[in-house]
């Protein structure tokens, strides 16, 4: 797939930082062409192709795949008996007709939902009966159905609700073969849940996200949610090389309130501090083109049809 041609230059720095910093982590072939495919744009569907059906449901993750998306992602949390299972929301309400915290139940319980109606009655113009009764799927169940082409983007989802997520989903991703042969990013707010995924597993390329946002005793400052950076403004180099010593890139909003929070020369700051930048979450073909004139590695969107098209 043909990428944005203006991500070359932008993207020359970035590429032997990446390489440096991360040389060690790279010790097999597939791990190695992962990274180097980290330095050119990356299409992340973003819970599939979540505009055009169910969320993190197996409709939206083939649809994602068949127009050629380079990640399916995912949430990943722990119900009550030890399963882990892709969803986002920490409650049931919005995506199912579940009630309750999920990881206050069974599989067998969840399994039982219908996770697939809400989205015909909230999308009434892309309804289809197929979506009925669609079942929250496990891991599992995910990477059974996909060829070894395919890669995916997993978060760990609220760690602090779900103990013990980390050495469920290291532990899976190593019995399906997933890190040595290049096939999965990890990405979490939490810091503390990827130094543990680090601990784990160091050969697992790792996404540290972030959320910018003013501050709520100046509105006119930005912060960083969890405290990860500081501002875009004060961000230094130093803070970059800090995220750095244990992920392979960042993941981080570009908009609060509809303005901006991150700026091209916070973008190409990170890259040259041997991070890939990716933001979340853009829809809107006009901030999607402006953002690949910035030279970021990548975005999440729940179109990836508007945005391959767009790359093509």
């Amino acid at each position: 797939m043909k990428r944005h041609a203006t991500l070359a230059v932008r993207l020359s720095l970035f590429t032997g930082a990446l390489i440096v910093t991360h040389t060690a982590q790279a010790d097999t072939p597939a791990l190695s062409q992962q990274l180097e495919d980290l330095q050119s744009f990356q299409v992340i569907a973003h819970r599939g192709a979540s505009g055009h059906a169910p969320e993190s449901s197996m409709a939206a993750l083939e649809l994602a795949h068949a127009w050629g998306a380079d990640y399916l992602e995912l949430d990943i949390q722990m119900t009550s008996d030890g399963e882990l299972v892709a969803f986002h929301d920490d409650t049931l309400e919005r995506t199912s007709n579940g009630e309750g915290h999920i990881n206050d139940h069974t599989l067998a319980e969840l399994k039982a939902l219908d996770a697939g109606s809400w989205f015909n009655e909230a999308h009434p113009a892309l309804a289809n009966p197929a979506y009925e009764g669609a079942h929250i799927l496990t891991l599992e169940e995910v990477l059974n159905r996909f060829d070894e082409d395919v890669r995916f983007y997993l978060e760990t989802k609220s760690p602090e609700l779900n103990p013990g997520v980390e050495e469920g989903l290291v532990r899976r991703l190593e019995a399906y073969d997933m890190i040595e042969t290049g096939r999965v990013l990890i990405q979490s707010f939490d810091q503390a849940s990827l130094l543990k995924i680090h601990d784990l597993n160091p050969d697992i390329p790792l996404i540290q996200l972030v959320w910018y946002s003013p501050a709520e005793e100046n509105e006119g400052r930005l912060t960083e949610w969890t405290g990860v950076t500081p501002a875009p403004g004060e961000v230094t180099d130093e803070d970059f090389q800090r995220v750095a010593d244990y992920a392979v890139g960042l993941g981080t909003n570009y908009l609060y309130d509809g303005e901006p929070v991150i700026t091209e020369a916070f973008v190409q700051q990170a890259q040259e501090n041997g991070l890939a930048v990716h933001v979340y979450t853009i829809n809107e073909v006009d901030e999607m083109q402006r953002l690949l004139d910035w030279g970021v590695n990548g975005l999440f969107t729940d179109y990836p049809d508007r945005l391959i098209e767009l790359t093509e």
